[in-house]
C-alpha cells in the first residue's frame, strides 16, 4: 500500500491533478486498516495542494485544489491536530483566523502537542513570551480532544477565575456547531450535552460524573471536585510579578500544584500540558524541568522573543504578531532580568545573582593621564555554543577599565580573527589565554597574525585546573572592588559589550547557568592582575 500512495503522489507532484483525486481515496481505503498510514499521506498531499495552489495561475484549477483541500483537512482532521487547526477555521474570514498565519512558528508546538494526545510524550512544557497565541493554540487543543475521547474529562487550572472564565467562554465558541467554528464537520457524532457556566464543566456527548472539560483557579479549595483522567492543562499559574519576586510564594504554589492540581489526575495516563510566560527559576515549569530533565517522555519547549541574530520570532505572516522593533523598544524599557524571563524565556535567580547590577563600578570617561598598563586575558573557544571571551582592561593604579571586549561564539576562525584585531587595535601590551582544550594552538595563532600586522601584544598561556564555580565566586570580590564598567547609555544590549554585561549579571549559584564564560573570564582577569603584586619590589642604590 505505500509504494502504491507513493507512486500516485509522484504522479500529483508532477502535475497530474486527478491524481490528487486518486490519492485521497486511497488515503481513505488505506484508514480502514491503517489509520497511521492514512493520515501520513494525507498529510503529505496536503503539503503539495498548499505548494500548487501558491503557483497555480488558473482560476478553475485553482478552485479544482481548493476543494480537494478541505476534503483532505476534514478526513485527517479528528487524527491530526494540525489539520484540525487548518479546517476547524476554514469558513472564517482571512484576517480573522488565529492559525495559518501563525503556523509556520506554532507548528513545533503543534507537533509536540501531538505527541502528547498520541502517548508519545507524558509532559509538555511550552514557553513563550506573552501575546504569542500559546493560550489560544490550548484552547483548540482542548476542543479537538473533546471530540477525540469526550468520556475522558480533561481539567484546566490556571491563577484567577476570571483567566479561567475566558478560557471556557473560548472553547464554547469553538463548539457551537451553528458558529463560525466548524468542529461539528469534524467531529459529526458529537455535541455540547451540558454547560454549568457557575463551575465552568462543559459535557460534551453523553452526561457523565466528571465533565469533558472542567476549569478551576488553583488554591479555591474546590479542586476536588474535579478529575483529569486524559489531560491536566495548568496555564500560567504563576499570577504576576508579586508572586515571582518572592521564593517563599514560589514555594506556596508549588505545593499547592502538587498536593491539590495534580492530585486530580486519574490513572497513569492522564497527560499534563503546561503553558505559560516564564517569571522565575523556582516558577512550576522551572522546577518541572530539573525533575524531569533527564526523562525521555517529557518535552520542554522554549521559543525566545528575538532569535540568535536578534529579529522577531513572532513577526506572523497578514501582519499579527510582534516586530523587531516592537521587541527591540520591550527590551530598551524593561530591566534586564525582567526582559530575561518574561520575553527570552531565560529567567535569573536574582537572590543568586554573584554580580548585581547595583553593585558594579561604572565609568562614562577615562582618566586623563595614559594608563599603566593595557592588559587582556581570553578565555577561547573550540567548537559548540560557548563563547570565546576576551576583556580589555586600560589599567590606573588599582583600578581596571574594562574598555572594550570581545564575547562571541561564532566559527573558531571568525573569532580568531576578531581576536587579533582587538588586540592590535587597543594596543594590549600582555595578554594571557587559558590553554586548556584549543586554547593553546589559538594563542600561537593569534600571536602569528598579531607580528604580521605589527601588533605589540605578548601573549602568554595557562593551563588551568581550578574548579570554575569555585573560582568565580572567589574572585568575584576583586572584580566589584578594581574592575570598571561603561555607563549603560555607552553600549548596546546586542554589542560584545552588552553580551558580556548580560552574561555577568546573569550569573548565580541558585540554578542553572546556559552560559558561565563571562564571569569565568572576569575571574581569570582577576586572577591575571593579581599575579602582578605577587612579586615584591625594591628600590635600592646601584653599588657601582
Amino acid at each position: 500500500m505505500e509504494q502504491l500512495l507513493e507512486i500516485i503522489y509522484q504522479r500529483f507532484k508532477s502535475g497530474d491533478l486527478k491524481a490528487g483525486e486518486d490519492l485521497y481515496n486511497m488515503c481513505r481505503e488505506a484508514m480502514k486498516t491503517d489509520v497511521s498510514l492514512g493520515v501520513k499521506w494525507l498529510k503529505i498531499l496536503s503539503e503539495e495542494i498548499s505548494t500548487h495552489m501558491g503557483t497555480c495561475q488558473n482560476e478553475e484549477t485553482l478552485r479544482t485544489l481548493f476543494t480537494l483541500h478541505k476534503r483532505v483537512l476534514l478526513v485527517a482532521a479528528p487524527h491530526d491536530f494540525d489539520s484540525y487547526l487548518l479546517y476547524v477555521e476554514w469558513n472564517r474570514e482571512p484576517d480573522k483566523k488565529f492559525y495559518p498565519p501563525r503556523r509556520k512558528v506554532l507548528k513545533r508546538v503543534v507537533d509536540a502537542m501531538q505527541e502528547l494526545a498520541d502517548d508519545k510524550l507524558d509532559l509538555l512544557t511550552v514557553s513563550l513570551p506573552p501575546g504569542s497565541g500559546k493560550t489560544t493554540l490550548a484552547i483548540f487543543f482542548l476542543t479537538w480532544l473533546a471530540g477525540k475521547r469526550p468520556d475522558e474529562p480533561k481539567l484546566t487550572g490556571s491563577h484567577s477565575n476570571a483567566f479561567i472564565r475566558g478560557v471556557y467562554d473560548e472553547c464554547l465558541r469553538i463548539l457551537d456547531k451553528s458558529g463560525e467554528y466548524l468542529w461539528g464537520d469534524v467531529f459529526p457524532s458529537m455535541s455540547v450535552s451540558n454547560t454549568n457556566a457557575k463551575d465552568c464543566r462543559i459535557d460534551v456527548g453523553k452526561r457523565q460524573r466528571f465533565e469533558t472539560l472542567e476549569f478551576t483557579s488553583i488554591g479555591t479549595g474546590n479542586a476536588g471536585l474535579y478529575r483529569a483522567a486524559d489531560l491536566l492543562y495548568c496555564d500560567d499559574l504563576v499570577s504576576g510579578i508579586e508572586v515571582a519576586m518572592s521564593k517563599e510564594r514560589l514555594d506556596k504554589l508549588w505545593n499547592t500544584y502538587t498536593t491539590d492540581l495534580r492530585q486530580r489526575k486519574i490513572g497513569d495516563h492522564c497527560k499534563e500540558l503546561h503553558i505559560a510566560t516564564r517569571w522565575s527559576v523556582h516558577d512550576v515549569i522551572g522546577r518541572l524541568e530539573r525533575e524531569y530533565e533527564e526523562n525521555s517522555r517529557a518535552k520542554f519547549i522554549v521559543v525566545p522573543a528575538l532569535d540568535d541574530n536578534d529579529h522577531s520570532n513572532f513577526d506572523y505572516s497578514f501582519g499579527v504578531g510582534f516586530s523587531t522593533e516592537f521587541y527591540h523598544e520591550q527590551r530598551d524599557i524593561m530591566d534586564d532580568v525582567s526582559w530575561r524571563a518574561l520575553y527570552m524565556n531565560e529567567p535569573v535567580e536574582r537572590e543568586g545573582l554573584v554580580y548585581n547590577e547595583d553593585e558594579l563600578r561604572r565609568f562614562f570617561d577615562l582618566p586623563a593621564s595614559d594608563p599603566d598598563a593595557i592588559i587582556g586575558i581570553c578565555d577561547t573557544k573550540d567548537t559548540g555554543c560557548d563563547y570565546a571571551f576576551l576583556p580589555v582592561a586600560e589599567v590606573y593604579g588599582q583600578d581596571y577599565y574594562i574598555v572594550d571586549c570581545v564575547c562571541d561564539n561564532s566559527l573558531p576562525n571568525i573569532v580568531d580573527a576578531r581576536l587579533t584585531e582587538i588586540l592590535v587595535r587597543r594596543r594590549v601590551g600582555l595578554c594571557r589565554f587559558e590553554s586548556n582544550s584549543a586554547g593553546g594552538r589559538v594563542a600561537e595563532k593569534v600571536q602569528g597574525e598579531i607580528k604580521k600586522r605589527g601588533g605589540i601584544t605578548c601573549i602568554t598561556t595557562k593551563f588551568t585546573t581550578a574548579h570554575k564555580e569555585t573560582k568565580i565566586i572567589v574572585n568575584s570580590a576583586w572584580v566589584k572592588e578594581h574592575c570598571l564598567f561603561r555607563d549603560k547609555s555607552q553600549y548596546k544590549r546586542q554589542s560584545d559589550y552588552g553580551k558580556m554585561m548580560e552574561m555577568l549579571c546573569s550569573y548565580t549559584v541558585a540554578g542553572k547557568n546556559k552560559h558561565d564564560d563571562v564571569p569565568d573570564g572576569m575571574a581569570m582577569l582577576a586572577d591575571y592582575a593579581q599575579s602582578f603584586m605577587s612579586s615584591k619590589v625594591e628600590v635600592f642604590n646601584r653599588p657601582w
